[in-house]
């Protein structure tokens, strides 16, 4: 059933169409009354003792919750009103809470080589070498979890894994889900199987413990997950390593994951005098993030308490996307009210990357039951893969727009806004057919989102957060490089290359002046880092390092670095005529 019994309970107050939220219906991010809830908690993020939300939740307990909140209520009831000052709250967390990088130890990959196969393909001297400083930032991004943190839990917002991992970078320094499908990626690309394998092997140990990955691997995070990449990590390694003791030891796990969202983020789609079953982001948590809990509040201050909780679970919602924050999921007034954040309606929001995602998924354990032996199992698979080809070509397919778009629930509408996720279904081979596969590439041809030499703009709204203009994201860039490169048109296959060649010119030349890779970058002017959004750039940064050897493993010797990258619709256009012209006689 696309709707579970426990969330028709709670309403459907996630953002389904007509629903309310019923004040107190939702749980908590998770139940720790330190590290997700409580006064502690509220009265530190209020009082902004740190400039970043997620200092504070991240930092590690020298005693139990249960003696740090006695202490903490004690300190309360003697002070009048219960209010700590500023200087107390300090004091106060001095006093009960470790420094940063306590749960971790010292860790370095024992799979790591100074010279992986990889490079060997690369014929651009300059971006070899700039490759085998990638492949060194590995080292610098390993973790290894404390055992402490699985004997002693409830001192640690971690969530404890049994194997060492790559972590993003910055203020990231846990692991994050659809991050690491990228960072597996290119791990893999440079012959660390077993440290790709560990970080899997967790992904599956959290399923087990929770039924599905969590966004992130702290507490907090643990009531939302990410776009379900688990599956497609599986058959990344599978490609390295033909591992399939390896798949049939985890194909149980990766069939409950598939489970949770097909249970828990499922939603009907009536189109056309038809009904379809698809899939939403809809997180049922109707309080404040914890590690952006001051700027949760405030959003939603002037609010009835009802409305606010449903904006904090839209929220959440969105941060399960990945997309945190866009105008992807703002719903506006009527107009003329700009949309804004306090606008945002992740649940309302039928997407198509998160769709195209399942339907790859889908196909893929088909193709693993085969493999293994089980054509039951592969026939149910296979049926649902189906039955989403039907669902994503008639829902998400807009005919007038040549593209995929997404479809808002509440309005019965699809959003005619540019995304690069409007592409997603061509990387998931989704069901496509010969005219929607020439439709979609003179879509992307005739898109002003072109006309950036620094990558794809991640849409073409300036709302100042940080998943919109003027930002690119490196796995927004590979979904779309890798989907052109797989169609038949040649046209198609030379806008990859073209998009491939600016995005890792674009990285090499902020590498080059800043000596550091970073999460996202500026398509305006020269290609520097981005900005917007809750915080600043992070560098690091993992799936930022694993899509540009992904594309130096695809195209590394044709990629140059010299030369400055030309708009990619004049770039097209030149290709196309070298094309045309070697077609005519002398």
């Amino acid at each position: 059933m696309p709707f579970p019994a426990w969330w028709v309970l709670l309403g459907i107050c996630i953002g389904v169409p007509g629903q309310q939220a019923v004040a107190g219906s939702f749980p908590p991010p998770c139940d720790s009354q330190i590290y997700c809830t409580g006064e502690l908690l509220r009265q530190v993020q209020m009082k902004k003792l740190f400039t970043d939300d997620k200092h504070f939740v991240d930092l590690p307990l020298r005693a139990s919750q249960e003696m740090v909140l006695q202490d903490f209520q004690q300190l309360v009831n003697a002070t009048p009103g219960g209010a700590l000052s500023k200087q107390q709250l300090e004091e106060f967390v001095k006093t009960h809470f470790l420094p940063h990088g306590q749960e971790f130890e010292p860790w370095e990959p024992s799979d790591w080589t100074r010279s992986p196969e990889l490079l060997g393909l690369i014929s651009d001297q300059r971006l070899r070498s700039w490759a085998q400083e990638l492949n060194a930032k590995w080292k610098l991004l390993g973790r290894k979890v404390k055992a402490d943190v699985q004997t002693d839990p409830e001192r640690y917002s971690l969530i404890y894994v049994p194997s060492p991992m790559i972590v993003p970078g910055g203020r990231f320094m846990e692991y994050y889900y659809w991050d690491s499908f990228w960072v597996i990626e290119g791990l893999l690309l440079c012959n660390m199987t077993a440290t790709a394998k560990g970080m899997i092997q967790n992904f599956l140990y959290l399923v087990e413990k929770f039924g599905h990955v969590p966004n992130g691997g702290r507490v907090y995070y643990q009531r939302r997950s990410q776009p379900p990449f688990l599956t497609l990590m599986m058959e990344a390694y599978l490609k390295h390593t033909g591992d399939l003791a390896f798949l049939n030891a985890s194909l149980g796990v990766l069939e409950e994951e598939y489970r949770f969202w097909q249970e828990q983020r499922a939603v009907n789609v009536t189109f056309a005098g038809q009904e379809y079953s698809l899939n939403h982001y809809s997180v049922p948590v109707g309080e404040p993030r914890p590690e952006a809990y001051s700027k949760d509040v405030e959003l939603a201050q002037g609010l009835p308490e009802g409305r606010q909780q449903e904006l904090w679970s839209e929220l959440q919602g969105a941060a399960e996307s990945g997309w945190d924050f866009s105008s992807r999921w703002f719903l506006p007034g009527p107009p003329p009210l700009p949309a804004t954040l306090q606008d945002t309606q992740t649940s309302a929001v039928v997407p198509v990357d998160l769709n195209a995602i399942l339907c790859h998924v889908e196909a893929l354990l088909a193709n693993f039951c085969t493999r293994l032996g089980d054509a039951a199992k592969a026939a149910r698979f296979r049926a649902a893969h189906q039955q989403r080809v039907a669902a994503v070509r008639a829902v998400l397919w807009h005919e007038g727009t040549g593209t995929w778009l997404d479809y808002n629930l509440q309005r019965h509408q699809h959003n005619q806004a540019f995304y690069p996720s409007n592409l997603t279904p061509l990387w998931a081979e989704c069901g496509l057919e010969g005219a929607a596969m020439e439709k979609a590439l003179r879509y992307l041809e005739n898109s002003p989102a072109l006309s950036y030499s620094h990558g794809l703009p991640t849409s073409l709204a300036r709302t100042g957060q940080q998943w919109d203009f003027p930002n690119a994201w490196a796995p927004l860039q590979h979904m779309v490089i890798a989907g052109l490169a797989k169609l038949p048109s040649s046209r198609a296959r030379e806008l990859a290359f073209t998009l491939a060649q600016n995005w890792v010119r674009t990285n090499l030349a902020v590498y080059e002046t800043h000596q550091a890779m970073f999460e996202k970058y500026d398509v305006e002017g020269d290609g520097t880092p981005g900005a917007g959004g809750e915080y600043v750039v992070q560098e690091g940064f993992g799936w930022t390092n694993g899509v540009a050897l992904q594309l130096l493993d695809l195209y590394g010797n044709r990629l140059t670095a010299a030369g400055s990258a030309l708009p990619c619709s004049w770039a097209w256009i030149g290709a196309f005529l070298v094309l045309f012209l070697a077609q005519q006689p002398l």
